[in-house]
């Protein structure tokens, strides 16, 4: 339990107690408090002065209380120090350092998908941009956030995103909101709002954009992905379907990039079907062995409706994301009926104190430097110890997928790696509909750290090599196929 210093907040109400003398029933109050544990060992009680303001009573009756609760064992004090709880039911342990019971330790290899690097949250920087707006904001600021989100990181929003992405955004079309998944839930709110019954998602693709559809009561029509990124042809077996989310710049599975074919097709489509385009701006910010083409709201800004956020470049901890949507769409975002989360006006004058200084920028380039090692240090460590399995999607973002020989118990492996400490993602686990075809674990190396990479790959090869022998299977060329 964490250690509470000041008790000034404590409810202490007169009127429950028994009767008799105010300053009687105030010192009942007082040990009821202490007794149950809603003033702990060691917190300091309000200064009698304050204490009788709060309760509308003369100091005496507080005085007289505390007096009595001190002769009583229950409170300590000194002249020019606190008045302190001095009871306690047991010894108190100070344990400084001790977890609270439901922390639970990381583990020591996290591979898991969708893991940014926490260790390099930019701490420093981010605390310079908070105080800073919380200093030169305006007091009309420092209210509710504005629907939308606030103007001013609209504005720089637009800015970056055409300027790094090739968009075509104004400020009217950015919405702020907690998150790209929250951003999701309110565009697919308007789809529903607009009379859209069901909307296009990868498959496999992202479970937060299967999540936020179905919350906003939206039927998922999976379309699959194969080495090319999306089939959009699949897409005309549905002339219900409308809306399709997608993952051109590195999709979230299987890695792979909408080839330029694909992504002229699904513009046509769009026009074609009078359609929308849902485009999740995925990884696109880190590339290695490859240039990431502009975003396709860029190429048609009335068909297109860009999804991004901060959690991968900065950290889930900043709780920004935005889209930037057709007019039409944006308004109707807005205007949803359900409650809309927004982060704090604070967060979001800050991000655009460091859009705005640079320090964004300095930040991304720093973290796209220490990805690119630490992909390079996994993809040698994977060589060494799993020679025979082959590596697909490394070449942009903070995951790869590793394929595992035909038969292979990927479920298994994921559950066994748990047990040894290590955190993996099954590739079926990210599929809407089962398929027949090579299994294949997702490997993340955003949250891994570079010290333990040569490690978690061993542990992982042991990890396999034992569940391949108990199934008795082969890794050589034979089993080598794209998943």
């Amino acid at each position: 339990m964490a250690h509470i210093d000041l008790a000034w907040e404590t409810l202490l109400d007169l009127s429950v107690t028994p009767p008799g003398p105010l300053h009687v029933r105030l010192t009942a109050a007082i040990r009821a408090a202490i007794r149950s544990g809603r003033i702990p060992h060691g917190a300091a009680v309000p200064p009698s002065r304050t204490l009788a303001a709060d309760l509308r009573v003369s100091r005496w009756t507080v005085t007289r209380a505390y007096g009595e609760l001190i002769t009583d064992g229950y409170l300590s004090g000194r002249t020019g120090s606190a008045t302190r709880v001095s009871w306690a039911a047991e010894p108190p342990v100070k344990r400084p350092d001790a977890p609270a019971p439901a922390m639970r330790a990381p583990a020591r290899y996290d591979l898991k998908q969708s893991h940014p690097d926490l260790r390099a949250f930019p701490r420093r920087a981010w605390a310079q941009a908070v105080r800073a707006a919380a200093e030169s904001a305006s007091f009309d600021q420092l209210d509710y956030s504005q629907s939308g989100g606030h103007p001013r990181l609209r504005t720089l929003l637009a800015e970056h995103l055409n300027r790094s992405r090739g968009c075509a955004v104004r400020p009217d079309m950015v919405c702020i909101y907690a998150g790209a998944g929250q951003s999701l839930l309110q565009l697919c709110r308007a789809l529903k709002a607009a009379g859209h019954r069901a909307i296009g998602v990868e498959d496999p693709g992202s479970d937060r954009h299967w999540q936020a559809a179905r919350m906003a009561g939206l039927e998922l029509a999976p379309v699959p992905v194969d080495e090319n990124g999306l089939v959009v042809a699949a897409l005309l077996d549905r002339p219900d379907v409308r809306a399709v989310c997608v993952s051109p710049a590195h999709h979230p599975a299987t890695g792979v990039l909408l080839t330029a074919e694909r992504r002229a097709s699904l513009l046509d489509w769009a026009r074609r079907a009078d359609g929308l385009i849902i485009e999740d701006d995925y990884d696109a910010q880190f590339s290695y062995d490859r240039a990431v083409p502009a975003a396709l709201q860029g190429r048609s800004p009335d068909r297109v409706a860009l999804l991004g956020s901060m959690s991968k470049t900065l950290g889930p901890a900043v709780g920004i994301g935005w889209v930037a949507a057709p007019r039409r769409w944006a308004d109707a975002a807005r205007g949803a009926e359900e409650m809309q989360l927004h982060p704090p006006a604070l967060n979001q004058l800050a991000l655009a104190d460091l859009l705005e200084s640079g320090a964004y920028d300095r930040h991304l380039r720093a973290t796209r430097r220490r990805l690119r090692s630490r992909r390079a240090a996994l993809l040698t460590a994977l060589r060494q110890a799993l020679p025979d399995l082959p590596v697909y999607g490394a070449d942009a973002g903070m995951h790869l997928v590793l394929a595992l020989p035909a038969g292979a118990d990927p479920a298994g492996i994921v559950n066994a790696a748990r047990g040894r400490d290590l955190l993996v993602c099954d590739l079926d686990d990210m599929r809407l509909t089962p398929r027949a075809g090579q299994p294949a674990l997702v490997l993340g190396y955003g949250n891994l750290k570079d010290s333990l990479i040569d490690e978690a790959a061993a542990v992982l090869a042991t990890v396999i090599n034992e569940r391949i022998r108990s199934l008795d299977l082969r890794t050589g060329p034979d089993a080598e196929s794209q998943p």
